[in-house]
């Protein structure tokens, strides 16, 4: 394999809500007495790609701070709310922002680990480039997996988020890696395809629900299949 190091996103690429965001979402309505079926839920989280970008078109950084991430998220519940016709009282934003920081939310996808050691037999380096919040290193920790990312690059962190270059230029820096000779691999192909492939690095659109079919990118839907895709490539 011709890569040195390939870099990973990490929600929705390495860590998911579980059992999933909309059942999570939904169990927290239905404790509210707000019975909504998770397919219902799904049609409403698409506001939160919608508030990614608009956080990105005006610079707006969310995970720099507790207080930030706490609006961000907050506003993006709100508006799920809306859409879902269930009224924002009686603590519903507070309750979802507690159960999706909370690292007992969270689990791997299974086809982590078997994705991480074949890439360890090839002997390429791993590391992570992730907008999310400082607690993410102690979410990896308690998942049993930081030691298998020795570079980090976390936005809540740096200061910097995804799609600034700079968050990938830290981690290429930090694993003494050129762009060329590194893959990365995110679930979003505003904030993961597109700077990546600006910088030089081949990107890998990791796509387990076919939300994008028209990227032009390398795709994949299990990262299981990872090593072989990026065996195959020129």
């Amino acid at each position: 394999m011709r890569f040195r190091a390939v870099f990973f996103d990490v929600g929705e690429t390495l860590v998911h809500p579980s059992p999933s965001f909309p059942e999570l979402f939904a169990a927290v309505l239905a404790q509210a007495g707000h019975v909504r079926e998770p397919e219902a839920v799904v049609e409403a989280s698409r506001t939160v790609f919608q508030r990614f970008s608009e956080a990105s078109r005006d610079r707006e950084l969310w995970t720099t701070s507790p207080e930030r991430s706490e609006r961000f998220w907050k506003d993006v519940y709100r508006r799920m709310l809306a859409s879902l016709a269930v009224p924002a009282g009686n603590g519903l934003p507070d309750a979802l922002y507690r159960s999706f920081t909370d690292p007992a939310s969270y689990a791997l996808f299974e086809d982590v680990g078997p994705a991480l050691d074949a890439l360890a037999r090839e002997e390429v380096g791993t590391g992570i480039v992730s907008n999310f919040e400082a607690w993410l290193e102690d979410l990896l920790g308690r998942l049993g997996i930081r030691d298998r990312f020795p570079v980090r690059a976390i936005s809540g962190i740096e200061g910097i988020e995804k799609p600034d270059p700079r968050l990938f230029e830290l981690a290429l820096r930090r694993a003494g890696v050129a762009a060329r000779d590194a893959a990365y691999v995110g679930d979003n192909p505003e904030f993961d395809v597109h700077p990546a492939r600006q910088l030089g690095m081949t990107p890998v659109l990791i796509d387990r629900r076919g939300r994008f079919p028209d990227e032009d990118v390398p795709t994949i839907a299990d990262l299981r299949d990872l090593a072989a895709v990026l065996e195959a490539l020129p």
